[in-house]
């Protein structure tokens, strides 16, 4: 700073001396920073005066008492230092801080169509705690948590630095800089510096309510705790790193740009935050996997990718590179989670251990939690597919242990996606651990019917799904339709291809000859039969549920297409043999509407009168 000089009558040892008191009156109690603008001038004028002539004579020759006045000089400008410091100097008020002021971007995924409600039975299932509590209220609840997957982070620099000190102080500071450097003291001046910032950055990181806890200690932590913790520490990220660090910076290049060639104080000013912010997002990095765990790691994932530009801006320099790294790797590490997660979660899909049935053949909770969770991956589609560049292992990598049938999917390589391979995967165990549940209904027309539910769910759920219909692709979604059709195949025939048998017309006639005549005792049993089984399949498959009115009209609609046309196709041939007889109501129990109208009680998941509609 370029001095205007004192008056002819000042000297500036007087004026330096002028404000130490040997007699310890109020006289050095007040602050020449707090005096006024003309006595603030004054002194910084005395000070470069005295600066000029120590500079002009050289150490030698240097009078002692410039030098002296100098030394007392710096003395009073590191307090002053200080004192302007300190008393402008207060933590963020981060409840201020809206989300515009932090640029963040974000855009919801929005209501679940397919929130889970096991109230009635959720007890029973023992795969919850198989897969983890967490996992499963996660995707029970469509809350603002697992909204919160979807959030758009990609922006650019986002900074949003504040005036942490009036432009006023910042200028007195920078003047008082200028001198202790030019007089030597420039260490001095940022151990003060840096021992005042220090303490405010600390208080303002802790107002953010961000727990200072060791890896070890986060890692002991219930996952619950840990995930409000995850929603904590991303809002506190983006002011940390935004506001916070990024007005730290801001404010040590107003007071020492071009007189501090290293900005070590800077870094040592926000080190120990940085430090406790980064230990929260590597212990969740290296924690134990579990599926629950896959979209809070991916949203620590995008939100620190977010903010890695912002953090290559304000930690530039050499000084604070080891910063810049640790939160490099730190998202590397997260990117490893998350694809350990998903191969975690692909061995509990495989390894859910329930066998209590689902009543009536309807949908398993277990295909609701993994289509719920696979759509949830989609919406982080992007990330995933930069992490996920090879293809699954199938086949040996399961049977060896858990005697899984090879699956294949080379049809559909090249097709998509290395992760929509792996997603594809999923779906295939779960599909076979469903065909596994299925082997424990007693009625293998029931097996059937329940595989139909959950392949249709899978189908309808990956076809409602943009994200993941796009990553999958027809293809699969035929494949998918293709066992749709062979399980309502494989039901029609388990339950009428023996109700049929009872209208065929071999057997009853006389001497095996169709000219002939017909038996009427044979024709009688015929009938008796067929009533008998109709009401029996009538009894069971009412209380049958397919809870897809679509699925579940088609179904009786192919019914239909196969009983009606046989029943009065037989009706017709035999029906004056039976009405030539005695009491024909008790073999012609039903006519062709009353079998139609019969159909519609089927699947509809509760039990029906003993009787049928007439």
């Amino acid at each position: 700073m370029e001095s205007q000089g004192t008056t002819s009558s000042e000297c500036p040892e007087e004026i330096i001396f002028s404000w130490v008191s040997t007699d310890r009156d109020d006289s050095d109690k007040r602050m020449i920073f707090e005096a006024g603008r003309y006595e603030i001038d004054r002194y910084l004028d005395a000070v470069d005066e005295l600066q000029r002539s120590v500079d002009s004579m050289g150490i030698s020759n240097t009078s002692s008492a410039a030098s002296s006045a100098l030394q007392i000089a710096m003395a009073r400008l590191e307090d002053e230092f200080r004192n302007v410091l300190l008393s402008h100097t207060s933590p963020i008020d981060t409840e201020s801080l809206t989300d515009s002021t932090l640029s963040w971007t974000h855009s919801s995924i929005g209501s679940r169509s397919d929130s889970l409600d096991l109230s009635s039975h959720s007890e029973e299932f023992e795969f919850k705690e198989e897969m983890g509590s967490g996992f499963v209220k996660q995707l029970e609840h469509s809350d603002s948590s697992i909204s919160s997957a979807s959030s758009c982070y990609k922006s650019a620099s986002s900074i949003s630095d504040v005036d942490l000190i009036p432009v006023d102080a910042t200028y007195d500071l920078r003047c008082i800089a200028e001198r202790m450097t030019a007089a030597g003291f420039l260490r001095e001046c940022i151990q003060v510096y840096a021992s005042v910032r220090k303490s405010a950055v600390d208080e303002s990181f802790r107002r953010l309510g961000i727990d200072r806890l060791g890896i070890g200690d986060i890692q002991k932590l219930e996952w619950e705790s840990v995930e409000r913790n995850i929603r904590r520490w991303i809002r506190g990220a983006r002011i940390c790193v935004r506001v916070l660090f990024a007005s730290e910076k801001r404010l040590y290049e107003q007071i020492f740009e071009g007189l501090d060639t290293d900005d070590t104080c800077f870094t040592e000013t926000v080190k120990g935050p940085c430090i406790q912010l980064f230990n929260f997002a590597e212990a969740i990095s290296i924690s134990k996997r579990s599926p629950e765990k896959l979209f809070k790691i991916l949203d620590l994932h995008e939100a620190l990718s977010d903010l890695l530009p912002d953090i290559e801006i304000v930690f530039e320099s050499k000084s604070s590179e080891s910063i810049r790294v640790h939160a490099a790797e730190i998202l590397s590490r997260l990117g490893e989670a998350a694809r350990g997660t998903l191969s975690e979660f692909e061995n509990a899909v495989l390894r859910e251990p329930s066998k209590l049935l689902v009543p009536g053949g309807a949908i398993h909770p277990l295909t609701r939690y993994v289509m719920n969770y696979i759509s949830l991956i989609s919406d982080y589609k992007q990330a995933l597919i930069e992490w996920i560049t090879s293809k699954p292992s199938t086949g040996s990598r399961y049977s060896s242990d858990h005697n899984v049938p090879d699956i294949d999917l080379s049809e559909l390589e090249g097709q998509v996606s290395p992760l929509a391979l792996h997603l594809i995967l999923i779906i295939e165990i779960l599909q076979f651990n469903l065909e596994a549940k299925s082997k424990h209904y007693k009625d293998i027309s029931l097996t059937h019917l329940f595989m139909m539910n959950n392949v249709h769910y899978i189908f309808q759920k990956t076809k409602g799904s943009p994200g993941l219909r796009e990553m999958i692709g027809d293809g699969y979604l035929r494949r998918l339709t293709g066992k749709i059709c062979s399980s309502a195949t494989n039901y029609r025939r388990a339950t009428w291809v023996r109700v049929l048998h009872c209208l065929r017309d071999e057997g009853l006639h006389v001497n095996g000859s169709f000219s002939s005549g017909v038996s009427k005792s044979a024709l009688r049993e015929r009938l008796r039969s067929f009533n008998a089984l109709f009401e029996e399949v009538h009894r069971t498959q009412a209380t049958w549920l397919i809870s897809d009115t679509q699925l579940r009209e088609e179904l009786r609609i192919s019914i239909l297409g196969m009983l009606i046309p046989a029943y009065r196709s037989f009706l017709g041939r035999f029906r004056t043999h039976i009405e030539s007889g005695r009491h024909p109501e008790n073999y012609i129990k039903y006519s062709v509407e009353d079998l139609e109208n019969v159909i519609l009680d089927f699947f509809e998941g509760y039990p029906v009168s003993q009787h049928l509609r007439r």
